[in-house]
């Protein structure tokens, strides 16, 4: 089966690192932009009234590297990059197929003259420009099952940081994009094995530069540059 994108993702996240690790983890906005093919209003008739989609999209950035080292295990973060589990019982981006899914809010289905159809969602765990391949309706009636076992998970949940951002550098992001941000950082974007309390790390968000640093369960941001180009 030879499958195509319908639509492109545009979100705040120029680079791979600092995405949430899952999708619904920070209230970041994105929107859903069709390709000139699909760009048909009838195709989402109705969709306005589901809360939540599915999207089903592509590891774009890695499947190069997952053609010449596919592996059928993967040492997933959640474990501490150090404990090598099954690829098909991760969410690891380097599988056969560099597929994803991920479940968003769907804040509106709005046509635009010259785009088209276009959703706005939050909480997608997508970078810039992402391809997705399809989009489906959640239904809670039979996507929801709160009494499911979660694997590893279950036992190695995410853990939360105190972020404290001062506020002559928050002022540098807008106002609309605050709580987004927040989130990604409370979420603790470095790599699970990095726990340097001197080292700086730096992320790209809505072509913003945030560099910050981590001592203990307390992140720190320590500069905001606006002004550089984030394009990769």
């Amino acid at each position: 089966m030879e499958i195509k994108p319908i639509a492109r993702i545009r979100t705040d996240f120029n680079t791979k690192f600092g995405i949430p690790r899952q999708s619904g983890l920070a209230r970041t906005t994105a929107e859903i932009i069709f390709e000139p093919e699909y760009r048909v209003a009838e195709a989402v008739r109705g969709l306005e009234g589901f809360s939540r989609i599915w999207m089903i999209w592509e590891f774009s950035e890695n499947t190069g590297k997952v053609k010449k080292n596919w592996s059928p295990t993967v040492r997933p973060p959640r474990l501490g990059g150090n404990m090598r589990v099954g690829v098909f019982a991760t969410r690891s981006p380097f599988r056969p197929n560099s597929l994803g899914l991920s479940c968003v809010v769907l804040n509106s289905v709005e046509i635009r003259k010259d785009l088209g159809p276009v959703l706005t969602v939050t909480g997608a765990d997508l970078m810039d420009g992402t391809p997705i391949y399809d989009i489906k309706p959640y239904i809670p009636s039979s996507d929801s099952f709160p009494d499911a076992q979660g694997g590893f998970t279950d036992s190695h949940p995410f853990s939360h940081l105190k972020v404290v951002f001062p506020e002559n550098l928050l002022q540098k992001i807008s106002e609309e994009k605050r709580a987004g941000l927040l989130d990604v950082l409370a979420e603790d974007p470095r790599p699970s094995y990095q726990k340097d309390p001197n080292r700086v790390y730096g992320i790209f968000f809505n072509r913003a530069d945030i560099r910050f640093r981590v001592e203990g369960r307390i992140l720190t941001v320590l500069e905001v540059n606006t002004e550089v180009k984030t394009d990769v």
